[in-house]
């Protein structure tokens, strides 16, 4: 990534039916593929790829644990922003979080916990190219 470029670290969406129950109230699930979709592409924001993370870097990450913790319900046809931000950074893992905000009310907090494995699938340390990117993430919002 050049310094002229910004990395994308928010993707906005708008809740259909699909997404909801027979009321109208967001299924709890939804918000993991939104999660997935803003690291996906965050990291794509700095040339990364966790498919090809393993030839680029020597080493790739595998997803550890996630959670959502959800603060209130959203409906049908709320727009929300997601947005991923630093958790915890280690060594050898690190901890995003995942900011679902309704304009400025923050309706959510996801987690996903990666570990970096090496060639050989054992514990390795962070790549400095992914360590830069995950360092330019802000905290999370307070709930």
């Amino acid at each position: 990534m050049t310094t002229a470029t910004t990395a994308v670290t928010q993707q906005r969406f708008q809740l259909a039916y699909g997404d909801c129950d027979a009321v109208g109230i967001s299924y709890f699930a939804i918000n993991y593929p939104w999660m997935e979709r803003t690291y996906s592409v965050w990291l794509h924001s700095f040339g990364l790829d966790s498919h090809t993370m393993l030839d680029t870097l020597g080493a790739y990450t595998v997803g550890l644990k996630s959670e959502c913790q959800y603060l209130t319900s959203c409906e049908v046809f709320d727009e929300l922003t997601c947005t991923v931000v630093l958790d915890h950074l280690g060594t050898t893992s690190y901890a995003l979080g995942f900011d679902f905000e309704r304009g400025d009310e923050l309706v959510a907090h996801g987690k996903i916990t990666f570990a970096v494995r090496g060639a050989d699938g054992k514990k390795a340390q962070i790549p400095e190219r992914l360590l830069a990117a995950i360092r330019t993430l802000e905290p999370p919002k307070s709930a």
